[in-house]
């Protein structure tokens, strides 16, 4: 009996190959060192940042070149820009001869006030104003008949003065012949003299009253003027107890009640002027060393853009505000409202090929002076300085460079860490 071995469970085998072996751990060493060309990098970045963040909890904004404008964005009120208020010339009683709302045209009787003292003053000083025109014209009736009585005495010298004058030349001719006495000739000489000067002093006299006349004259129409100018003053006052419309418009809300009792300078009513608009706007104290009379500013009405002008500066501060007045560049827009509110853009400055840079929150946790530059993943802490601002924009001065990307949302969250890494 044979016993079978184990032979016809063999197999022959053929040598493996060794090369192939070669090869393949060849290729794997090289694709390890690939792969860590890659990998070593990250992980050495990796080591080096002090924080890391998701890449959702920020924004970034790159930093370019451009025309910078600097503005300031704020709430306009829309006023009148004509809005007088009239107010009582004196004390009396108001009657309304409109009511609040209506539309008045200029020159419109729109109140009158009952003043029964001013109105008794101003008859009692036309009566005075009418005795002293009629004491002016008896003192000029006067100084015509003073100014006959003088011409009067200076004839009656002139004629005295030539009758002396003849009989001198009589008494010369009869004194030659001896007609008549020495004594009679020195009489007649003496009386030619005497009328000389009686003609003399009657024209002198006659002179100085007449100035005395005129200067009287002259007093009494003084008087006569001023009195006419206290007349016509209170005049005035009298007429301006009417109070009329100084413009076209509407009337406002009125201060008093009708038939009563008002004050001398108590406010009654105003008249609101609707053919021309301005803003009221208020800026913040932090601007006011910025602005000038003078600056343009764009108002947005329905979607529309409207240019203007900021027409004045209040010179004081209150509730840490400013108050300013923007008035429209061309007409207002129709449409507008009182004390309706519109957003109001004053432009303050505009620079050209200006590096800038998105506007964030890294200013105020960075106070301006810090900024993190992102690159290949990694956000670097890097000094900066800044400049102006705008609603949008930053003016950068140093510190970066067009081109660079940085994180301009609140810097808080890194804790000033150098360098962070960013996960996506």
């Amino acid at each position: 009996m044979k016993i079978s071995d184990t032979s016809g469970q063999d197999v022959v085998l053929s040598p493996k190959n060794k090369s192939k072996k070669y090869l393949l751990a060849g290729a794997v060493a090289v694709a390890l060192l690939a792969g860590s060309a890659f990998v070593l990098p990250g992980l050495t970045t990796w080591s080096s940042a002090e924080a890391s963040i998701n890449a959702e909890r920020i924004r970034t904004a790159v930093v370019t070149r451009g025309d910078f404008v600097r503005d300031l964005s704020v709430q306009g009120q829309v006023v009148a820009a004509v809005s007088p208020r009239l107010y009582s010339t004196a004390q009396g009683t108001i009657t309304f001869k409109v009511d609040a709302g209506d539309q008045v045209k200029k020159g419109q009787v729109l109140a009158i006030i009952d003043s029964p003292e001013l109105t008794n003053q101003l008859k009692q000083e036309e009566s005075s104003e009418l005795s002293l025109k009629m004491d002016l014209d008896r003192q000029r009736i006067q100084a015509k008949k003073q100014a006959l009585e003088n011409q009067k005495e200076v004839d009656m010298a002139k004629v005295s003065l030539t009758a002396a004058d003849r009989e001198k030349r009589r008494a010369d001719a009869a004194y030659k012949t001896n007609a008549i006495s020495q004594i009679d000739f020195e009489k007649a000489q003496d009386e030619l003299e005497n009328a000389k000067l009686v003609y003399k002093h009657a024209v002198e006299d006659a002179q100085l009253n007449k100035e005395s006349l005129n200067f009287e004259i002259q007093t009494m129409e003084l008087k006569q003027e001023r009195q006419s100018l206290l007349v016509k003053e209170l005049t005035r006052k009298v007429n301006e107890l009417t109070l009329r419309s100084p413009v076209d418009g509407l009337v406002g809300n009125l201060a008093v009640e009708q038939k009563n009792q008002v004050a001398k300078n108590q406010p009654i009513l105003s008249v609101v002027d609707l053919s021309e608009f301005e803003l009221e706007v208020a800026i913040p104290e932090s601007y006011a060393d910025d602005l000038n009379i003078g600056m343009e500013a764009e108002v947005t009405l329905n979607g529309e853009t409207h240019l203007a002008k900021l027409v004045t500066i209040s010179p004081e501060i209150e509730n840490n505000q400013v108050t300013g007045r923007v008035r429209f560049a061309a007409q207002s827009p129709a449409g507008l409202r009182q004390n309706q509110r519109l957003t109001t853009r004053i432009l303050m400055e505009n620079k050209s090929d200006v590096l800038m840079v998105q506007r964030g929150q890294f200013l105020e946790s960075g106070n301006g002076k810090v900024a993190y530059v992102v690159r290949d993943g990694v956000a670097e802490r890097r000094r900066i300085n800044t400049g102006a601002r705008s609603l949008s924009s930053v003016e950068v001065i140093d510190g970066l460079n067009a081109g660079d990307q940085i994180i301009i949302s609140g810097l808080d969250q890194f804790q000033g860490a150098q360098t962070v890494l960013i996960n996506n």
